[in-house]
């Protein structure tokens, strides 16, 4: 029986995580899919004209930019404790596209909240497509960080017999 090691572990370990997962990938898909919801459920106003895809946008956009502020501070704190991310330009690139994210989703929701009647103006269709292209930005750059800078993979040591 042979055995073979395994390289060192490669990329940067994660600060912030429960088991050794990162929590920031864990929030960050709830942003993403609200406020891709938003402008989902924008169009649909503008197409439809009916009050519950105004609704329905009203709370994707305020659900998305708590959960972003949420994913936002846990990917600071990760940037901020981790000289081995924040050495990386990409992660400083991720994280001023998340923070103007943030910023549109956030003015996006409240321009909505003085509307006795939910609708959705020009403006708010325009905020949604801004922020749809942000998550995709911010997106692009995270999955840089991740898959080609290891930013928070963590590899086990152990041996493996072959047979």
């Amino acid at each position: 029986m042979e055995s073979l090691r395994h390289a060192p572990p490669k990329g940067t370990h994660t600060q912030v995580h429960i088991a050794r997962h990162p929590m920031h990938p864990m929030l960050v898909t709830f942003p993403i899919a609200f406020l891709l919801g938003a402008l989902a459920s924008d169009a649909a106003y503008w197409f439809l004209q009916d009050g519950f895809w105004a609704r329905a946008s009203l709370w994707l956009v305020g659900a998305g930019t708590v959960m972003g502020i949420l994913a936002g501070i846990a990917g600071t704190v990760e940037l901020l404790a981790v000289a081995g991310i924040r050495r990386r330009a990409v992660s400083w690139s991720h994280f001023v596209a998340a923070v103007m994210l943030l910023a549109v989703g956030f003015i996006n929701w409240v321009l909505r909240l003085p509307h006795g009647e939910p609708t959705v103006t020009l403006l708010n269709l325009y905020l949604s497509a801004l922020g749809a292209g942000l998550v995709a930005i911010a997106g692009w750059l995270g999955g840089k960080l991740v898959f080609e800078h290891q930013v928070g993979i963590h590899e086990e040591e152990e041996e493996e017999e072959l047979v």
